[in-house]
C-alpha cells in the first residue's frame, strides 16, 4: 500500500509537470496535494515497517516529536490544499469568464504559501504546548505514530488544559477549510441546478466530482479515527482506524485522480508514448 501510494503519487506530479496542457491551477494544486500526501504517509509508514521488523515499539522523544510535527504540517497541508481546490471549482463553475483573471499563476503561488504558513504554525502551536510538560527518552505508544493526545495520556501531570488548548488549535485551524469546502459546494451546487440542461448538468458536476470523493473519504476516515480513539478501547482498532487516512487514502487520491480524469489519462498516454519513443531510439 505504501509503495503504491508513493508510485501513484509521484506518477500525479511527474504527469503533470512534464505536460503544458496540465499546466492550470487545478492541476497545480493536484501535484502539490500529491507532494503532500507522500510526506504525510511517508512520516508515519516507514517507521512502522522498521518496527515490525525489529519487533520494537519504542521511540525516542526527539523521534517523537519530530514525527508529530510532519505530520500535523502535512496533514494541515492536505486541509488546506483541498480547501483551495474547491474554491478553484468554484471559480471554474461560477465565474467561469473571470477564471484566468482570479486563478492567475500568481494567486496560486499564493494560495500554496498561505498553506504553508498555516501548517507550519499548526505543527509549531503543538509542539510547544508538548514541550511545557513532556520529557522522556523513549516510550511506547499504542499506536503507529506519535499523537498529541497519546503523549498526554502518558503524562503524570494534569493535561486538561493543555488537552483543551490542542482541541481548540484544532477546531480553529480546522474549521476555517471545511467551511470553505463546504461553502464552496454550496455555491458549485446552487449554479448547476441552474443549467437547464441536464447533460450540462452534469458537464459541470464531473468537473469537481473527483475533489469531491477526496474530501469525503480523506474526512471521513480522518473522523472515523479520531472519534474511533474515544469509543475504542482496543488498539488495534485504532491502528486500523488510523490507516485509513494515513496510508489508504493518500493511495487511493491518485487513482481517484486520474481513471475517470480524461485529462491526466491522455497525458499519461503520450508520457508511455514518449518512453516507448526513447527506448526505442537508443
Amino acid at each position: 500500500m505504501y509503495l503504491i501510494a508513493m508510485l501513484g503519487n509521484l506518477l500525479i506530479i511527474l504527469v503533470v509537470s512534464s505536460d503544458r496542457h496540465l499546466h492550470t491551477p487545478m492541476y497545480f494544486f493536484l501535484s502539490i496535494l500529491s507532494l503532500a500526501d507522500i510526506g504525510f504517509t511517508s512520516t508515519t509508514v516507514p517507521i512502522m515497517l522498521v518496527d515490525i521488523q525489529t519487533q520494537s515499539t519504542a521511540i525516542s522523544y526527539a523521534g517523537c516529536l519530530t514525527q508529530m510535527s510532519l505530520f500535523l504540517f502535512f496533514g494541515c497541508m492536505d486541509d488546506m490544499l483541498l480547501t483551495m481546490m474547491a474554491y478553484d471549482r468554484f471559480v471554474a463553475i461560477c465565474h467561469p469568464l473571470h477564471y484566468p483573471v482570479r486563478m492567475n499563476p500568481r494567486f496560486c503561488r499564493i494560495l500554496v504559501l498561505v498553506s504553508v504558513f498555516f501548517s507550519l504554525l499548526d505543527s509549531l502551536l503543538h509542539n510547544s504546548i508538548i514541550l511545557q510538560f513532556a520529557c522522556f527518552k523513549s516510550v511506547e505508544i499504542p499506536n503507529y505514530f506519535c499523537d498529541a493526545s497519546q503523549i498526554f495520556k502518558l503524562s503524570c501531570s494534569d493535561t486538561f488544559r493543555n488537552n483543551l488548548l490542542i482541541y481548540l488549535i484544532s477546531v480553529i485551524l480546522g474549521f476555517v477549510p471545511v467551511s470553505g469546502i463546504l461553502l464552496s459546494y454550496y455555491k458549485i451546487i446552487s449554479s448547476i441546478l441552474k443549467i437547464p440542461s441536464q447533460s450540462g448538468r452534469h458537464k459541470a458536476f464531473s468537473t469537481c466530482g473527483a475533489h469531491l470523493s477526496v474530501v469525503c473519504f480523506f474526512y471521513g476516515t480522518l473522523l472515523g479515527a479520531y472519534c474511533g480513539s474515544t469509543v475504542f478501547h482496543c488498539s488495534r482498532k485504532l491502528v486500523v482506524a488510523s490507516v485509513m487516512y494515513t496510508v489508504v487514502s493518500p493511495m487511493l487520491n491518485p487513482f481517484i485522480y486520474s481513471l475517470r480524469n480524461r485529462d491526466i489519462t491522455r497525458s499519461l498516454k503520450r508520457l508511455h508514448s514518449r518512453i516507448i519513443k526513447t527506448q526505442g531510439l537508443e
